[in-house]
C-alpha cells in the first residue's frame, strides 16, 4: 500500500440518521478520522415533520451510542394484525416478547437532533455536496462544492448514506404500483399505545401511535392516492374509516402527503474504498417498518467491522466480509416485507382463505408468532 497523504479515514456522504448513527458508532473507538457531509444546513431536520417506526431493536442500539430521544418516543405496547373481508388476525404483546415496548414512533426531526446532539465538533461538513469522486491506490478523492468553491478531501473509505438506490445498472427496482397516503389522525377512543396492521386489498393500512394521535400509512393504487389527497378531510376520514372498519373511530386529520413504493435493490453493497449503507442500498416497502431499522443495523455492523479491522478504512477485505455479513439480515427483510405484500395486496378468494390461515394459526401458535416478531423487532438474525 502506498503512503498517499488522506484527509480523512471515513467519509460519510449523508447526515440523516443512518449516516449520523454511523458516524457516533466510530467516534466511540479510537484512531479513526471521521467527515460526515451533508448537502443541507446543519438542523434542517427540524422542520421535518415524518414519523419514524423505530424497532425495539434500533433503540437498544441507539441507546449504547446515548442518542435515544425517550421524551420524544411513543412506545408501541401490542401490535394488531388483520385482513379487512376476511377471517384471520392475531395480536404481538410486549408481555409476550419480554420487552417493555415492541418498537416505539417517533418524529424525523426528534431522532435527527438526538444523533447530532452527540455528534463530534468537528465532524460534520455541512453545505457540501459531493460532485465527483474518483478512487485510486490507497485513498478515494472526492471534489465537494461548498458555499461556492470546491474543496477537495481524500479519504480512505467512502461510506454513502444519502437518497434512494441511484438508476444505474447495478440497481434493480420492483414497482409495487402502490402509493402510501401519509396523514396524523386522531383517534376516539385513545389508542392506549396499539399499533394495528389491517391487510386491504389495495395494500396494507398501518396506524401507529405518535403523541395522541396515529400515524396513517395508507397504501392505494396509485388512481386511488390522487383521490384521496383531492378529498377535504371530512371525506378523506370516511374512507379512512370505511377502509379500516369500526373498531376505532377517527375524528380530526392532519394535511397528507404520498410517496410511490418500489422495492429497489443495490447489487453490490460494496466497490474499491466505497459502501453503501441504508436507503441507498435498499429501499423496501413500509409495511411492518423495516426498511429504516435495517439502515440503522447496516451503519452498527459496518462500525463494528471497521473498529476490528486494520488500520486502512478501506481494506478490501474488510469491505467483503462486511458485505458478506449484512447479506443475512438484508436478504431476510427484503423476503419478509416484500412476501407480505405480495401476499396480502389482493382479493382472490383462495389466497384470502389461505391469508386467514395463516393468521389464525399465529395466533394459536406461540412459538411462530414469536418468530415473527422477533424478525420485526431485531431483523433477519433476531438478535435480543
Amino acid at each position: 500500500m502506498t503512503n498517499a497523504a488522506v484527509d480523512t479515514d471515513v467519509l460519510i456522504v449523508g447526515a440523516g440518521p443512518v449516516g449520523m448513527t454511523l458516524a457516533l458508532a466510530l467516534a466511540a473507538g479510537d484512531g479513526l478520522r471521521v467527515t460526515l457531509l451533508d448537502r443541507r444546513p446543519r438542523g434542517a431536520y427540524a422542520n421535518d415533520p415524518r414519523a419514524l417506526a423505530l424497532a425495539h431493536g434500533t433503540r437498544q442500539l441507539l441507546a449504547a451510542l446515548g442518542a435515544w430521544n425517550a421524551a420524544a418516543g411513543t412506545a408501541i405496547h401490542d401490535i394488531h394484525v388483520s385482513q379487512r373481508g376476511g377471517f384471520g388476525r392475531t395480536q404481538i404483546t410486549r408481555e409476550e416478547m419480554a420487552v417493555e415496548a415492541l418498537g416505539y414512533v417517533m418524529r424525523y426531526r426528534d431522532l435527527a437532533a438526538a444523533l447530532d446532539a452527540r455528534l463530534p465538533g468537528d465532524a460534520l461538513l455541512d453545505r457540501a455536496e459531493l460532485r465527483a469522486l474518483q478512487v485510486g491506490g490507497a485513498a478515494a478523492t472526492a471534489t465537494i462544492r461548498r458555499d461556492g468553491a470546491e474543496v477537495t478531501l481524500r479519504a480512505r473509505l467512502v461510506v454513502h448514506a444519502e437518497g434512494t438506490p441511484a438508476a444505474d445498472a447495478d440497481v434493480t427496482v420492483s414497482d409495487y404500483r402502490q402509493h402510501a397516503v401519509l396523514a396524523e389522525v386522531r383517534p376516539q377512543p385513545a389508542h392506549g399505545h396499539r399499533a394495528w396492521e389491517r391487510f386491504t386489498p389495495d395494500g396494507p393500512l398501518a396506524l401507529l401511535p405518535l403523541g395522541d394521535d396515529y400515524s396513517v400509512v395508507f397504501t392505494v393504487p396509485p388512481e386511488k392516492a390522487d383521490a384521496l389527497l383531492a378529498m377535504d378531510d371530512t371525506a378523506f376520514l370516511a374512507a379512512l374509516q370505511r377502509q379500516f372498519g369500526p373498531r376505532v373511530a377517527f375524528t380530526a386529520t392532519s394535511p397528507r402527503a404520498r410517496y410511490p413504493l418500489a422495492l429497489r435493490l443495490r447489487r453490490q453493497l460494496t466497490a474499491p474504498r466505497q459502501v453503501w449503507i441504508g436507503n441507498t442500498a435498499q429501499t423496501l416497502h413500509p409495511v411492518s417498518g423495516q426498511g429504516f431499522n435495517l439502515g440503522i443495523r447496516d451503519a452498527w455492523e459496518l462500525a463494528q467491522a471497521l473498529l476490528a479491522g486494520p488500520a486502512d478504512a478501506g481494506d478490501a477485505a474488510l469491505l467483503a466480509r462486511y458485505a458478506r455479513g449484512r447479506q443475512f439480515d438484508r436478504r431476510g427483510s427484503v423476503a419478509f416485507t416484500d412476501g407480505i405484500v405480495r401476499a396480502f395486496s389482493n382479493d382472490i378468494a383462495p389466497l384470502r382463505m389461505a391469508r386467514g390461515l395463516g393468521l389464525l394459526a399465529l395466533d394459536l401458535c406461540p412459538p411462530a408468532r414469536r418468530f415473527v416478531a422477533g424478525r420485526m423487532i431485531w431483523g433477519a438474525r433476531a438478535w435480543p
